[in-house]
C-alpha cells in the first residue's frame, strides 16, 4: 500500500464517517478475531481518459456477501448497497490514482465462542492508495511449504475469513525465513493448491493448467478472469485439474494471480528454475492483456470496469 494520498473517510454500518472518529471498544477484539471476513477490490486509474475503474466490483461484493452468509452474519446490506457504498467512498476520498477498496465484516462482543445470533455484526469499507506492478512483472522464488493447505471440511477456503489466513501466514513466514519470496501449499491430497495469497497457473508444452476450485483454493475472481481471457483472446483453453508437486519443477512457465498479487511470474520452485528462470512468453501475453482489460481499454470487457467518476 502507498500513503501518497491521504484517506480521510471510511464507511461503517451504512454511514460515511471521518477516519479519526472510527473507534470501537477494545473488548470487541475477542469476537472480531474469530469471526471476521473480508474482501479486497482494486481500482485502476486510466490516465489517458482520467478515469478510475473498479475491476469486477459486483463479483467481489457478491463474494463478500457469500462469506458473511457462510459464517452466519447479519447481512443488512445488499450487494448493490455495498457497490454503491464503495464507489461513493472512493469519490469522497478523491481517488484519482490506483486505489483499493477493503471491506471487513466482524462481530462485536465479549464472547469468543458466543453464538453468531447473539453478536452484533458491523460492516466496514475503507479505501487505500495501492501500487500496481502490472507494468513491471514481479518474479518470485517459491518453495513448496511443509504446511498443508486447509480444506473445505476443516476451515473452508471458500470463505475469505481472517482466521483462515493463519494458514497462509505460517507458510509465508517459513518461506521467508528460508530465503524464498513465497510458498506454494499442497492440499490434503498432496496436490498443488495455491500460494499464500494467490492462485497458481502452470504452463507445459503450450498447455495452460490451474488447480480446480475444489483443491483448497479461494474462488479467485482474478483466476476466473484469466481463464476467460486465455480462452477468448489467446485461444488457449485452460485445463482445470489436479497438479502434482513435481510438475512445478518441469514446467515451462508458472505464475500466480490474485487481486492483491495481480500476476507474478514464478522463476523457481524449491531452487529448481522454472523454464529458463525468466518471465515466459505466455505469461507476458496474459499480463499485457489483463493490464489493458483492467484499465478499461478492451471494449468487450468494459462491463467488468465500473467507472468512479
Amino acid at each position: 500500500m502507498s500513503d501518497t494520498q491521504a484517506v480521510e473517510y471510511l464507511w461503517l454500518d451504512g454511514e460515511g464517517i471521518p477516519l479519526s472518529e472510527a473507534n470501537f471498544p477494545i473488548s470487541t477484539i475477542s469476537a472480531s478475531a474469530s469471526t471476521s471476513v473480508f474482501e479486497g477490490i482494486r481500482g485502476y486509474w486510466n490516465q489517458e481518459v482520467e478515469q478510475l475503474y473498479v475491476f469486477r466490483c459486483d463479483e467481489h461484493m457478491r463474494r463478500f456477501d457469500n462469506s458473511m452468509k457462510m459464517v452466519w452474519m447479519d447481512r443488512k446490506f445488499s450487494t448493490d448497497d455495498l457497490v454503491s457504498a464503495g464507489l461513493g467512498l472512493l469519490r469522497t476520498n478523491g481517488a484519482r490514482k490506483n486505489f483499493y477498496i477493503r471491506g471487513m465484516a466482524f462481530n462485536s462482543g465479549r464472547g469468543f465462542f458466543a453464538e453468531a445470533q447473539n453478536l452484533a455484526t458491523h460492516l466496514l469499507l475503507e479505501t487505500l492508495p495501492i501500487e500496481s506492478h502490472l507494468g513491471a512483472i514481479k518474479r518470485l522464488d517459491c518453495c513448496v511449504s511443509s504446511w498443508t493447505r486447509i480444506a473445505d471440511h476443516i476451515m473452508p477456503p471458500r470463505i475469505k475469513a481472517g482466521p483462515n489466513y493463519a494458514n497462509n501466514r505460517r507458510a509465508l513466514q517459513e518461506a521467508r525465513i528460508n530465503g524464498y519470496d513465497d510458498a506454494i501449499l499442497l492440499n490434503t491430497q498432496g496436490k498443488v493448491s495455491e500460494t499464500t495469497g494467490a492462485c497458481v497457473f502452470v504452463i507445459r508444452d503450450g498447455r495452460v493448467m490451474t488447480s480446480p476450485v475444489t483443491s483448497g483454493i479461494l474462488e479467485s475472481i482474478t483466476r476466473a478472469t484469466l481463464i476467460r481471457l486465455f480462452d477468448e483472446q489467446l485461444e488457449l483453453p485452460v485445463l482445470e485439474r489436479d497438479i502434482d508437486r513435481t510438475e512445478l519443477y518441469i514446467a515451462d512457465e508458472v505464475f500466480c494471480c490474485g487481486t492483491g498479487r495481480e500476476i507474478a511470474a514464478v522463476s523457481s520452485v524449491d531452487r529448481f528454475p522454472v523454464g529458463d528462470g525468466e518471465i515466459g512468453p505466455i505469461t507476458q501475453q496474459i499480463v499485457s492483456l489483463y493490464r489493458s482489460v483492467v484499465h478499461g481499454e478492451q471494449s468487450e470487457y468494459q462491463k467488468w470496469c465500473t467507472p468512479v467518476w
